[in-house]
């Protein structure tokens, strides 16, 4: 069977949002997920158990330690709530990590994931730059 692209209703990639994107991500990569995700839980972990030191340091942001911090909660929450789901489901990763002001802390922890070298399949680094930069 041959699968031909139906133009009209294809996005280009400028015209995606965060959430498709994401969703686009999961499908792609599945088995890269799960351990982004213990990566992205350690790391809200690691930022609010260190709030002092990053906020002495914080300069020249486009916002304030506070909201990174409050982000960094949002993000723990919904991976302590959702963690099976965000796994398993494209749309539950999506929607949870990477709608609205989500987005902001997740995208930094996806760059921060694959500029470590933290990944398994080598893809997913072309895949996050792809999407996300």
């Amino acid at each position: 069977m041959v699968l031909l692209f139906n133009y009209e209703i294809m996005k280009s990639l400028n015209t995606l949002t965060n959430v498709e994107k994401a969703k686009l991500l999961h499908g792609l990569l599945i088995a890269e997920i799960p351990q982004f995700i213990t990566y992205l839980k350690a790391q809200a972990e690691n930022i609010l158990s260190r709030q002092e030191e990053i906020a002495a340091g914080w300069n020249n942001q486009l916002f304030g330690p506070d909201f990174w911090f409050e982000l960094a909660v949002d993000s723990q929450r919904k991976v302590s709530r959702y963690e099976k789901e965000l796994k398993r489901s494209a749309n539950s990763f999506a929607e949870q990590l990477f709608d609205g002001y989500s987005a902001i802390f997740t995208v930094h922890m996806l760059t921060q994931y694959v500029a470590g070298k933290h990944y398994q399949d080598p893809k997913f680094e072309r895949a996050i730059d792809f999407l996300f930069s």
